[in-house]
């Protein structure tokens, strides 16, 4: 890599680039640092193969990636990443570790050792167009459709009843949208949130990674009737990611959603968003038998292995992480993850329920930290995907999926 270039490897969203191109300039002003920003913005899979799979954490194409909490332990165990206590010891980012919630620190921590500093956070949770379950018209509505009060949906069931009330295709409103797009990260989430929100897990008593379960089951039959159902779901869920559900939300084109937290937030701020001041969030809806439960997995900035720029790198990752700019990623439509942003009340001024952050990370699971968990993942999104476009017994299915994840555990 050329010795005056700079190049941090970025998840591709227009809040995340604004951001890191402001923190960089911002940087260089007042540190005089004369080394050129090279930054590259990638979807999910370019991402991971550039970072990880091509080694270019290791081999110095990067010097600063963002990296999710998915692909830790892989990144560990390759030796990919920069060990960063030493340099913490030596000039430590302010107020760490008390300014961030535990949740946010405990995964890139092996041991005594940490592996990176949080970026983006913000749990999965139910986001839904507040003005339209508040609208008078709507209520009376509802109640003559369905001869009750039209509330906040708290089961799955409950979701589709009401989506199929706010679907309005001819509007241009679609009820609610599922993230369908098969890139190891949308279907493997929406696949543990239905076995958890249903009372069941994805590991068993051994720690073991566990696909077949009665609530697996339930989940997945729920979830093929879901994705087919025209009368109440955006016909585009099956190849949205993450970002463009949100997108579609923040148009006005999804009246409800499960999403990451981000994306509500981003409703609020983005300032191409129809949808400000008309959003809220509440818990991800239970299946029978289950729980409120959010998944936590976030973003972290960490430091390549191989790169020639390491001190500049420690340096603008510990700039970047200020509370300063922490509450500036915010504010360009991403999630601060220091508690600092979340209690700020220019923050809650512009989201209402920024506040709330602190209580989705209480009722937060975290995906199993495995060095494989790419493969398992590509299992498990192949289960789904088979779920979505076939008519296959699901218990097969899933007995299929836990046969070939066994073979990758061996």
């Amino acid at each position: 890599m050329s010795g005056n270039i700079f190049r941090i490897a970025v998840r591709k969203f227009d809040p995340f680039e604004k951001a890191i191109q402001l923190f960089w300039e911002n940087f260089c002003r007042e540190t005089g640092c004369m080394l050129q920003l090279e930054m590259v913005p990638m979807d999910l899979h370019p991402l991971y193969h550039s970072i990880l799979k091509d080694g270019g954490l290791q081999n110095g194409q990067w010097d600063v990636a963002h990296i999710n909490t998915d692909w830790l332990a892989e990144a560990v165990e390759k030796g990919a990443l920069e060990e960063l206590s030493a340099w913490i010891g030596a000039s430590p980012p302010e107020n760490f570790p008390n300014g961030w919630s535990a949740s946010l620190l405990g995964m890139q921590r092996f041991e005594n050792r940490v592996y990176g500093l949080p970026f983006h956070n913000g749990p999965e949770c139910f986001i839904y167009r507040k003005d339209l379950f508040e609208s008078e018209e709507e209520q009376k509505a509802f109640a003559a459709l369905y001869g009750k009060r039209l509330v906040v949906p708290q089961t799955w069931d409950d979701l589709m009843e009401v989506a199929a009330f706010f679907n309005r295709p001819e509007q241009g409103l679609y009820g609610t949208a599922f993230a369908g797009f098969p890139d190891g990260h949308n279907t493997v989430f929406d696949f543990c949130l239905q076995v958890w929100t249903r009372g069941g897990d994805i590991l068993d008593a051994q720690n073991r990674v566990q696909l077949y379960s009665p609530q697996a089951v339930e989940g997945m039959q729920f979830y093929r009737e879901a994705l087919r159902n025209t009368r109440a779901i955006h016909p585009e869920s099956p190849v949205f990611d993450s970002v463009q559900l949100g997108m579609a939300f923040a148009n006005g084109n999804v009246a409800m959603m499960v999403n990451w937290f981000g994306f509500a937030s981003m409703s609020d701020v983005y300032e191409k968003s129809n949808v400000k001041g008309k959003v809220d969030i509440a818990n991800v809806p239970m299946g029978m038998g289950g729980e409120p439960v959010s998944l936590n997995a976030y973003w972290m900035y960490s430091l390549g292995s191989g790169s020639v720029h390491k001190q500049t790198a420690y340096d603008f990752i510990r700039y970047a992480t200020t509370a300063q700019n922490d509450k500036l990623l915010t504010l360009c439509g991403g999630i601060g993850c220091r508690k600092s942003t979340w209690s700020d009340d220019e923050i809650n001024s512009m989201v209402p329920y920024y506040h709330k952050l602190d209580i989705l990370h209480r009722n937060a699971k975290s995906l199993p930290r495995m060095a494989n968990w790419s493969s398992i993942a590509d299992v498990v999104d192949a289960l789904v995907l088979e779920v979505m476009n076939s008519d296959k017994d699901i218990e097969t299915l899933l007995i299929q999926a836990q046969q070939k994840v066994d073979v990758l555990l061996r």
